[in-house]
């Protein structure tokens, strides 16, 4: 029997590489913001993910602990496809037991535990890599140009195996029936989210997050649908048929629409999928579906409601009428007509009612910017000669400059902070945890705060570096470009995320209209602390707290607040969350202008 050949008669391995020449490696800090340090390297198809935790107190009993220095636990574990053995490892098995205690006195000899005696150290470290199996059904009846996807997520430990079973039976049944016209793709991901992103970049052959994956081998038609967002009407249709009991924000359907009771549930129902909206964050399969415009639905099964039991027979029942109705050519075009607001399951607002909303807020901003444009006329100068005396002869090029300096300054100095805002807290992690005992997701948010409020001290002070002789037409002339700034964002804002464009212009759009340097000063400077993008975001979290039933105290407010701030930095580079940039490079120096106005001299 032959034995293994490394190399090729040409002097190359197998995947490529010639005889001396290493693997390529790439290494990220920072992967988990939960985490006091993290870290991920990879090395050809070694794929390894570090957590640390800690120096803390001793967990479990305290007879372990050691006077002298800290007690070192590292934990290892590998995820089932990321060995060449392919079975499942119960935890603590004997080779995951000898590699734990193989680190920890690699990591005992490195860390210096002298320096923090009777405390606790954890490492855990995971061979991590994923496979993301996917079958397609292919249309008898057209060509193979549209597609639909039905996903279902299943890691090594999962509990969801049963709607693994579900989707194979269901592929089963499909097979046999010859009425289809899309194509069907059946996906199961092994790292849910993780797994879900890394297909659709493949599968649209684009890299958004960096995420390594290999080339698919098949590809369907243009996806259509994970599951209509319009098709949760008629899912529940197919669910009161078949006997489910369905809920929408963990919320039942109103039974009863005559008493008080039925209207505020639908409120309490609606303002909960508003502000899960203007999250901008995946809660869900579906919401990694949006960046390429697929309209799309996660269903999950909960054991909330005990008394009711239901067999996967009417599940499934469900989902194949539902698909049967996706299959439709049409289908697309007049079912997602509408974008839908959702109170109840069987009850939706419609997008004629509810963007009116966001144009009057809007019409606001306009109305006060012509207002402050034409005093600016009467007075006889436009915003561009706002820095001169009235009657003055016309402007010689030095006293232009001067006049419009006076407004570059602010603009540029406000948009500067929020450049530094968005990139100094993700690159100034690594110097801040050599330099200071924080961990790196603290150093990211200790330096966005840092950032947020020098911003409340550099930019109303910029205006001081040129001497303007009509500071009444300045702060005017500047206030309108603000207003015209903020009604271009919000409204570009409100077209792509409706939720979270309405939140940012109910509670921007007062204190802009009213902010000037005359006046109740401390009222107004109270108005817009309290309506700035980071008193907006803890006012939503307090919200959403609320409409839950699990009301925070100030305290738990504040550590939800501080773990937003790090989870929307690590959501924007892991998938590609669009709420941090919007905040920093958009709202927040728009707001900087608006306080520069407050305080103008």
């Amino acid at each position: 029997m032959a034995g293994l050949e490394l190399l090729s008669d040409q002097g190359y391995r197998v995947d490529g590489r010639r005889a001396g020449e290493l693997r390529k490696i790439q290494a990220r800090m920072g992967v988990f913001a939960q985490a006091d340090g993290s870290a991920y390297i990879e090395q050809g198809n070694t794929k390894a993910l570090a957590v640390v935790y800690g120096p803390h107190e001793i967990r479990g009993s305290r007879a372990r602990a050691l006077p002298d220095r800290a007690l070192v636990n590292c934990q290892y574990s590998s995820a089932t496809f990321s060995t060449g053995e392919r079975k499942r490892r119960p935890h603590g098995d004997r080779k995951s037991c000898e590699m734990g205690l193989h680190l920890r006195q690699t990591f005992e000899a490195a860390i210096l535990t002298q320096l923090h005696p009777r405390s606790q150290i954890d490492i855990y470290v995971q061979m991590v890599s994923g496979i993301n199996v996917y079958g397609i059904l292919r249309a008898p009846r057209a060509a193979s140009t549209e597609s639909l996807v039905l996903t279902v997520p299943c890691g090594p430990d999962s509990t969801n195996s049963q709607a693994v079973g579900l989707m194979l039976a269901l592929a089963a049944h499909f097979r046999g029936q010859i009425y289809w016209a899309k194509d069907i793709i059946f996906l199961v991901t092994e790292h849910d989210l993780l797994g879900t992103e890394a297909w659709l970049e493949a599968y649209h052959d684009v890299n958004v997050t960096g995420m390594q994956s290999s080339p698919l081998q098949g590809r369907a038609g243009a996806i259509q649908a994970a599951v209509a967002l319009d098709l949760l009407n008629l899912f529940q249709t197919f669910c009161q048929k078949g006997g489910l009991l369905c809920t929408l924000q963990g919320k039942l359907q109103p039974q009863d629409w005559t008493s008080i009771d039925g209207p505020l549930q639908s409120v309490q129902t609606l303002l909960l999928m508003v502000l899960q909206q203007a999250s901008g964050r995946p809660h869900g399969a579906h919401g990694l579906f949006l960046r390429y415009r697929v309209e799309a639905l996660t269903l999950r099964g909960i054991n909330s409601f005990r008394q009711y039991k239901y067999d996967l027979v009417a599940v499934g029942k469900a989902l194949e009428g539902m698909f049967r109705k996706l299959n439709h050519l049409l289908e697309r075009l007049h079912q997602s007509f509408f974008f839908y607001l959702l109170p109840a399951l069987s009850r939706f607002v419609s997008i004629g009612l509810y963007m009116p909303a966001a144009g009057f807020l809007l019409l606001v901003l306009g109305l006060k910017a012509l207002e402050l444009w034409m005093q600016l006329h009467e007075a006889g100068v436009g915003p561009e000669e706002a820095g001169k005396t009235p009657g003055s002869s016309p402007p010689h090029p030095p006293t232009q400059g001067v006049a419009l300096a006076s407004l570059v300054a602010p603009l540029l100095v406000s948009q500067a902070m929020g450049l530094a805002l968005y990139v100094l807290p993700v690159l100034g992690q690594h110097v801040a945890t050599q330099h200071f005992p924080v961990a790196e997701a603290e150093a990211v948010v200790l330096t966005l705060l840092a950032i947020y409020a020098a911003g409340l001290a550099l930019p109303h002070n910029t205006h001081r570096v040129v001497s303007t002789q009509a500071p009444d037409r300045g702060w005017m002339a500047l206030k309108l470009v603000a207003l015209i700034y903020l009604a271009l964002q919000l409204a570009c804002i409100t077209l792509t995320n409706f939720s979270l464009g309405f939140l940012l212009a109910a509670s921007m759009v007062p204190a802009a209209a009213v902010t000037k340097p005359s006046g109740p000063r401390p009222l107004y400077t109270a108005l817009l602390v309290l309506t700035s993008p980071a008193a907006t975001l803890l006012g939503s979290l307090f919200l959403w707290r609320e409409l839950q039933e699990a009301p925070l105290s100030l305290a738990e407010g504040w550590q939800l607040f501080l773990a937003a701030l790090a989870q929307g930095v690590l959501e924007h580079h892991t998938y590609g969350s669009l709420l941090f940039p919007l905040l920093a490079l958009g709202l927040y120096p728009c707001w900087l202008l608006f306080w520069n106005v407050l305080f103008w001299k």
